[in-house]
């Protein structure tokens, strides 16, 4: 009653916008907080949602999951805010869901491994049906590549999509013929190196996150890996590239619902106006980030379409919503969006867009 109540005083629609903003994902930080700011700033410019200004609360991912936990339980019972928004990692989701289903509409915007069914969650994200299996059979198709090593850091996303893609090859000629994990944060890439050197893996399959994944491709260039052997990695942007160095992108492909290059009105309204609102030395432009415009966009929709903040009310109303924006037009399946995905290789610094990938 308390939380209902403090909701229903306030004049504007809070918004806890979880984000890593430290930890190994901690680089995708400022993108996510600048174009989550962008897109609040449009939707207010276009009256809010259900006329009230949208405030945003940044809510640090990377904290310890206790931390996290606590914190957004008490934001949510207090009635602080009326929903929670962002970019973050399975761990993160897992302890969210919690304290917000049933309570507040959640809109997460990280591609994940999928089979999330908590009551209220809404996920732009890709799943490994629409992005990396679609990925998977185009290597095959147009480069010839068959046999993969899966690298990965060891939590539940990586853990997740590597069992869903044993299950998935079984039924191709794909072999995964190796795998390896390390933690979060880990370091030691001798033993990865040393697997993906004695297989004979055409292709390696890479599942880790921000500045580990970073770290690792340049380990795997300077050990020469790089040599015949191509990587699909599916969780990277340009501020990943920048990190590892133009020597560490060769043979480095990546699959996802937004470039910067891909040519579209959406698109390239959306890029030129980032750049005017944050300048020339603004956060890497990235997919990860545009995400959490995205997700903005997805959470005005749903309560401007049930005309309500309730999750009940959403949930009536959610297979109708649709919305434009910088990914081109949008719509709601289920608890789930429909959109293109494009595969694209690193070109040193930047990703140039190869092909749509069709799931």
């Amino acid at each position: 009653m308390a939380a209902s109540a403090s909701r229903g005083r306030r004049t504007s629609v809070d918004i806890a916008l979880v984000i890593p903003l430290s930890g190994p994902a901690g680089m995708f930080g400022p993108s996510s907080e600048a174009c989550a700011t962008l897109a609040a700033e449009d939707i207010n410019a276009m009256g809010g949602i259900l006329g009230r200004p949208v405030r945003l609360h940044p809510v640090d991912a990377g904290a310890p999951l206790p931390e996290l936990s606590a914190r957004i339980d008490r934001m949510v019972s207090l009635g602080q805010v009326d929903g929670v928004v962002g970019w973050h990692l399975s761990t993160a989701r897992k302890v969210i869901t919690p304290h917000t289903a049933g309570r507040v509409p959640y809109v997460y915007t990280t591609f994940y491994e999928g089979g999330e069914d908590a009551d209220g969650v809404y996920m732009i994200g890709e799943t490994p049906e629409q992005q990396l299996f679609p990925a998977l059979r185009w290597m095959r198709s147009e480069f010839g590549v068959r046999s993969w090593c899966v690298i990965g850091n060891d939590y539940v996303w990586p853990r997740e999509t590597v069992r869903a893609t044993r299950e998935y090859v079984a039924n191709t000629d794909i072999d995964i013929v190796g795998e390896g994990f390390v933690p979060l944060g880990g370091r030691d890439f001798a033993p990865l190196l040393e697997l993906i050197g004695n297989s004979p893996a055409q292709g390696v399959l890479l599942l880790m996150v921000g500045a580990d994944g970073a770290a690792f491709n340049s380990a795997f260039a300077r050990a020469g890996l790089d040599d015949g052997r191509i990587r699909l990695s599916m969780m990277i942007g340009e501020d990943v590239l920048y990190a590892g160095g133009p020597d560490s992108s060769r043979g480095l492909y990546t699959a996802s619902g937004y470039f910067e290059s891909v040519i579209s009105p959406g698109g390239m309204d959306f890029g030129s106006r980032y750049v005017a609102r944050y300048g020339t030395f603004a956060p890497a432009l990235n997919n990860i980030g545009e995400s959490c415009y995205e997700g903005l966009l997805l959470f005005a929709s749903l309560a401007e379409a049930a005309r309500s903040l309730d999750v009940r009310a959403i949930e009536r109303h959610a297979g109708r919503v649709s919305y434009d924006g910088p990914r081109g037009e949008v719509r709601v399946r289920g608890s789930h969006t429909t959109q293109p995905v494009f595969l694209a290789d690193a070109n040193e610094l930047e990703f140039s867009v190869l092909a749509e990938l069709m799931s």
